[in-house]
């Protein structure tokens, strides 16, 4: 007969492995593209197998040089960036960095993007025939040079049509990156959804300004850059929050997580997973920190698996 007085075995530890568009993740934790280099960059303070899976940042078919300095401005609440996506080109990628992440067991999601709807293919292509990659995240928030300059994402039917091409392309799991700068975000989501994605991550960086009142110039060469940081995250989660509920394929929430608490907001809200951007900046071990977190307070409420917060909102 046991005691009564034996205390409960609170030893098991929850669980936070997620399935994810195919993928299995050990959590939910993931780097923002663009904010974790090529992944290479941050191992001498995190182990990459500590997270979900390692997001690099976002290539093109060439060898991109971005644009002049300066280039981030620090704002309340967050960071303005106008970096112009300069990266190696996928080729030196596949060649150069991708060797290195395979050394880990953490699933590799290579970010990209192109100027043309080709370019877009192309690059894809390359991505999934290369064995160490586990899935695509499409970045749209690229001006189509053919039709004017007009950005992918901010438009649903030439979304569609590049989403679509590129999904006739590839065969791994195709994630489509959303811009927030458009007036319903769940039309663009519906239109990617139906042209082929696997999932679907948002939110890319708000358009921003910020001026230098003493120079009175833009602190930005480029004059205007993408804000990102704690001040957007009430944004991101509407926005989540309204596209979890518009299509039905997996998501993964983005904007402004720094810490668990964070996080937990957009899995509540229904995000499959999460994507730490800005925050590594301040502490290129964060994103541990965060997993630990997830666990204490899974542990705390009594939660076995993280996957019974998922999509939990009471409204």
């Amino acid at each position: 007969m046991s005691d009564s007085t034996t205390p409960p075995n609170n030893t098991q530890r929850p669980q936070l492995a997620v399935d994810f568009a195919g993928l299995s993740l050990r959590n939910p934790i993931m780097p923002a593209s663009g904010t974790f280099g090529y992944g290479e960059e941050y191992t001498p303070f995190l182990d990459l197998d500590q997270i979900g899976a390692v997001v690099t940042k976002g290539l093109s078919l060439h060898p991109k040089a971005g644009n002049p300095t300066p280039r981030i401005a620090e704002t309340t609440g967050g960071m303005l960036n106008a970096i112009g996506l300069q990266n190696i080109g996928v080729d030196a990628f596949i060649e150069q960095k991708l060797p290195f992440l395979e050394r880990f067991s953490t699933p590799v999601i290579v970010n990209f993007f192109g100027n043309t709807a080709d370019e877009y293919a192309q690059v894809a292509e390359r991505l999934d025939a290369a064995p160490g990659v586990a899935a695509l995240e499409m970045n749209i928030s690229c001006p189509n040079v053919k039709h004017g300059g007009i950005v992918f994402g901010t438009d649903p039917k030439a979304a569609s049509d590049v989403v679509s091409l590129v999904r006739s392309r590839v065969k791994k799991p195709l994630i489509v990156k959303l811009t927030p700068n458009v007036t319903d975000i769940r039309v663009t989501a519906r239109a990617v959804e139906d042209a082929g994605a696997d999932a679907i991550s948002l939110i890319n960086t708000l358009t921003g300004m910020a001026v230098d009142v003493k120079t009175r110039r833009p602190r930005l060469a480029n004059q205007i850059g993408g804000l990102s940081g704690p001040g957007i995250k009430p944004v991101a989660v509407r926005m989540t929050h309204q596209v979890v509920q518009a299509v039905q394929v997996p998501v993964i929430g983005i904007g402004g997580i720094s810490r668990a608490v964070d996080a937990l907001e957009f899995l509540i809200v229904g995000a499959s997973a999460v994507q730490v951007g800005t925050a590594n900046f301040i502490d290129p071990n964060i994103m541990a920190q965060i997993v630990a977190d997830l666990e204490a307070f899974c542990r705390d409420e009594g939660i076995a698996d993280i996957n019974e917060l998922i999509g939990s909102l009471e409204l």
